[in-house]
């Protein structure tokens, strides 16, 4: 199977610009292709992860992958859908960010021997002369088809500033140096990035009387079409210190029945026959193709050592209901009591499972909150010190969060 009816097969395929050509070449070309990645973090996301599959898929099969670091287009920012402008960011923070982009991709793309390739638009788009830019590349652009496109619509509602405009210029731009510069012939991308990609298309066809191509693929959505990669606390990281590896393994652990063979599909390197093996499954059997998926995903992030780390303390807490080294933790003091006592909305705020003080009071009024096994539902429960004679308690919120307190005095 070449790798366009694989991706096709595994869901992951939403447009082309010219379908037929598209697969020809990578079913048996060898070609360089480009994504952008605009560093407006200091770590990637689950968001970002299809996007570094594809990737994958695409270098296992010989083709070249260019990975586009956004120092410039990032000084600007995506409107591509957002309701209000993005936050400016500094060039020290963008350089930043994008140093640790590199780093996480390096562990899941090979760069060695210019198997793949790393670049930073800020090398041609900061040094831009304005005029003369809108003049060789603003004019093959209408503003009518620009704010028809679907990256535009939402934000012409709350107000559309004349900044954020010229970002599909300077994406289009891009394409038209990497395939100058490198000989890139087509452009990937989330399927939000659609217009931005055919603007590049376009552009080159214009200045270069060539033919490039566009590509995109499906969000990572749940079966009701929401985004997926959100918690409670936020993004689901890639970066172990802003995600620990068995939240993550906790995350994919407990996505909704119907999302699993989905994610199987386009964020493993499981091979599809396997993957139908486990679309049989029904009921109370699915958690066996969710333990799978943790595992395979958090190996592949963190490595193998931590997922099995993971996948033990997940099934301490859910088989034999014990604790485990695996599990987040947070150490306290002496100086955390008071006449040897502490509330349990502190111990809340400190291990932060919850965000506030009037938080915690909400969760233990809505009974999801237990000390070792103990159902606490009154805002006034205290915690003796007593209770740490084994070290440490455990903390469970809901169903599915658990933090271990340890004391040392």
């Amino acid at each position: 199977m070449g790798v366009f009816d694989e991706l096709k097969a595994r869901g992951m395929i939403a447009q082309c610009t010219n379908e037929e050509k598209v697969k020809e070449l990578l079913n048996n070309g060898k070609i360089r292709f480009y994504i952008g990645f605009d560093p407006t973090a200091d770590s990637l996301h689950v968001g970002h992860f299809v996007q570094i599959m594809v990737m994958a898929h695409m270098q296992r099969a010989g083709h070249t992958p260019i990975a586009l670091f956004g120092g410039g287009t990032g000084m600007v920012g995506d409107p591509s859908g957002k309701t209000d402008m993005r936050k400016m960011l500094t060039k020290e923070t963008i350089a930043h960010n994008i140093s640790c982009f590199q780093a996480q991709m390096s562990k899941l793309i090979d760069f060695s021997n210019d198997r793949a390739l790393m670049v930073n638009n800020a090398d041609w788009l900061l040094n831009l002369n304005y005029i003369q830019f809108i003049r060789e590349i603003g004019v093959h652009f209408s503003v009518n088809k620009m704010l028809a496109a679907e990256c535009y619509k939402q934000r012409l509602e709350r107000g559309l500033s004349f900044f954020e405009l010229n970002y599909m210029l300077m994406q289009s731009y891009d394409f038209l140096q990497l395939f100058k510069t490198k000989g890139c012939v087509m452009q990937l991308g989330g399927d939000d990035q659609w217009s931005n990609i055919i603007g590049g298309v376009e552009l080159v066809r214009k200045c270069e009387q060539k033919e490039v191509y566009g590509m995109t693929f499906s969000l990572l959505q749940t079966s009701e079409g929401k985004k997926m990669g959100k918690t409670e606390k936020g993004a689901v990281w890639l970066d172990p210190e802003k995600t620990s590896p068995y939240e993550f393994y906790q995350y994919w652990r407990n996505i909704d029945d119907a999302d699993v063979i989905n994610c199987m599909k386009m964020l493993t390197f499981m091979p599809l026959e396997e993957i139908a093996e486990y679309e049989k499954l029904s009921g109370s059997a699915i958690n066996a193709a969710k333990e799978k998926l943790a595992f395979e995903l958090t190996k592949l992030i963190h490595g193998e050592e931590q997922a099995q780390n993971a996948q033990q303390a997940a099934k301490a807490l859910f088989g034999a209901g014990v604790e485990d080294e695996n599990m987040p933790s947070t150490t306290i003091g002496k100086d955390a009591f008071s006449e040897n006592q502490i509330s349990v909305i502190d111990l809340l705020c400190l291990t932060k499972l919850a965000p506030s003080k009037g938080e915690a009071r909400r969760l233990i009024q809505q009974g999801g909150v237990a000390v070792d096994g103990e159902k606490k539902t009154q805002v006034t429960d205290q915690i003796s010190i007593d209770a740490f004679e084994k070290g440490h308690v455990v903390i469970k919120k809901g169903k599915k969060a658990f933090h271990k307190v340890i004391f040392k005095d």
